[in-house]
């Protein structure tokens, strides 16, 4: 895949991170990409576990946690930006909506409406590079990616886990990735990374630890084949 058309869209995309990219943020991971357009790209970091439980993040927005399948999950590194605040991709829900933010850290602003992207990295400011949040969703504030998933910023997806209910397939990440206008089009140009059509399966259902071979594995590939100089699919 080439990265000199204004065309490209890699919205339900795996990013996989080839061995020369070193960013501490990034090295060895995979990507989620839940929006890509000529004015930026959001994704979310798929591989990398954080030191939070489940059980612990919802003891911190003082909820209960009935879902035994998520009880001992980790919640994960989902990207350098907005580390305080959490981010639920899960599968496309249908039900009644209900309303609220999720904020994690006393003083944090709660996510609510639109999610300003309003981050300064590599390639300059990308400040309102997307705006993805869509209110489609049953959830007050998510984005509905195609490909059948969403991204949820609001507490009331919490809420519904916490009953035991909610969507059956769900990642809570803290962070998440965002690259300005152009800027993921220049990465992939310098071959900092593979691309692949997404595979819920690897995100919902690999464990943590083999979803990096696995992505690969969609593009018949395995890391020891690659080195820092080999090219992007």
């Amino acid at each position: 895949m080439t990265a000199d058309s204004a065309s490209i869209n890699l919205t339900h995309h795996f990013l996989i991170a080839m061995p020369g990219l070193e960013d501490a943020s990034f090295a060895k991971s995979v990507v989620y990409l839940c929006e890509h357009s000529e004015r930026g790209a959001l994704g979310l970091v798929i591989n990398k576990p954080s030191d939070l439980s489940m059980r612990s993040l919802f003891e911190k927005v003082e909820l209960p946690l009935h879902r035994e399948d998520l009880v001992d999950a980790p919640v994960l590194k989902g990207g350098p930006v907005h580390t305080e605040r959490g981010f639920v991709l899960h599968e496309a829900m249908f039900a009644d909506p209900q309303s609220g933010s999720f904020p994690l850290q006393d003083g944090a602003n709660p996510v609510q409406g639109t999610l300003d992207l309003g981050l300064t990295g590599p390639g300059g400011s990308a400040k309102d590079a997307v705006n993805p949040l869509k209110t489609e969703s049953v959830y007050a504030s998510t984005m509905m990616i195609p490909g059948g998933l969403e991204m949820t910023t609001s507490k009331d997806v919490l809420e519904a886990l916490s009953t035991g209910a909610g969507p059956r397939n769900v990642l809570i990440s803290l962070g998440y990735s965002a690259w300005g206008e152009g800027q993921l089009e220049s990465e992939l140009a310098e071959n900092s990374w593979l691309t692949v059509g997404a595979d819920a399966e690897v995100i919902f259902n690999t464990p943590i630890e083999e979803r990096y071979e696995r992505a690969m594995g969609l593009l018949g590939l395995q890391s020891w084949m690659l080195s820092s100089e080999a090219g992007h699919a």
